[in-house]
């Protein structure tokens, strides 16, 4: 059961670094430091918008409006810290045999 738990952990992370480099892409392409028509920027932000949108769409669906802002990777990364806390709290029921 260690290994579900440990498991768990790195998908979290795996989950938390996506989250981070869509942010700061999004950042980069609106400050207009990173160009869409570059093909492998473009492919990244396809790839990251593919996997991280239907986790966004559930949140901004509960969300209410905020006028441009938004809110849902912000959300997210504290449910996935929520989550990492509730998981280490309880590791040791993932350590009994």
């Amino acid at each position: 059961m260690q290994s579900l738990f440990q498991i768990l952990m790195l998908i979290l992370d795996i989950v938390w670094f996506f989250i981070i480099a869509h942010v700061i892409m999004s950042w980069l392409i609106n400050f207009q430091v990173l160009n869409l028509r570059q093909p492998l920027v473009a492919q990244i932000w396809q790839g990251l918008n593919r996997l991280l949108e239907p986790i966004y769409s559930r949140i901004r669906s509960v969300l209410p409006a905020m006028g441009g802002i938004d809110l849902a990777p912000l959300v997210t990364l504290v449910a996935i810290y929520a989550l990492r806390i509730i998981l280490a709290n309880n590791a040791g029921f993932f350590y009994s045999y």
